[in-house]
Formats: structure tokens, sequence, C-alpha cells
């Protein structure tokens, strides 16, 4: 006796796509930023320059940020749903991140938006001091 052998189609395994590996936000080549403030206050002017400071010492890239003063022009608060100020609003690289306050706690900020510490031009001084 012969045995028939039949070919059975199994369903074809499904494909198992690892998520890629998460790159911090700095890999991005462009950031965009906008800064809500009320006037000249210190906690604007406090904000104002902790934000270009960390800029300049972490971000390896182009960026931009737009201070808005909320002063000048109220209806603007409207278009990020601004309740608080100051408050940063990170529009590029997405996912948006806002983050309330005068931006005085570095490392706070640094995780807010997702920069890399290690990855950023200040990575050595942090390191520096740290020894």
């Amino acid at each position: 006796m012969k045995k028939k052998v039949e070919k059975v189609n199994k369903a074809p395994k499904p494909e198992v796509r690892r998520p890629a590996a998460k790159q911090p936000a700095q890999a991005a080549e462009n950031w965009t930023m906008r800064l809500y403030v009320a006037g000249q206050t210190p906690k604007s002017l406090t904000a104002i320059a902790n934000l270009k400071r960390i800029c300049e010492q972490h971000l390896t890239t182009q960026y931009h940020i737009e201070v808005i003063d909320l002063m000048a022009n109220p209806q603007l608060a409207a278009t990020d749903q601004i309740l608080a100020i100051p408050t940063l609003v990170r529009k590029l690289p997405a996912p948006m991140r806002k983050i309330i306050g005068d931006l005085s706690n570095t490392e706070r900020v640094l995780v807010s938006l997702d920069i890399d510490i290690a990855q950023s031009i200040g990575a050595d001084n942090v390191a520096r001091k740290g020894a």
C-alpha cells in the first residue's frame, strides 16, 4: 500500500517585528520650542535665560526658541492650551511636551524634553563635576 502524502499549507509564521530602539529626541534634526511668559517678570526672565543655557549646553542640533509674551498677546494662550506661566512647549521633535516653571531644575528639564544627558555637549562637564 502506498501512502498518499498531502502537503498541507500551514499558515505562515507571523512576522515578528521588534520595536526599533528608542532614539533620544535630540537625534532629530531641529528643535522647535515655544516659551510662554508674562511680560518682563523675574520668573519670565529666569525661564528665558535657563532655556537658552540648557539649549546651548545640551542640544547638539539646531533649535528655534519662540518667546511669546502673553501680556502683549493673551489670545495666543489658547493655541497650546496654556494654563500657567512660564510654560515651555516643545513642538518638535514630536511628541509635544510641556513644562511649567522657570526651568531652573536642569535635570528635570532634560528628562522632560527627552534629552540624553550622556550624548549632550555638556556631558563632559557633568561628569567632571561629579568626580
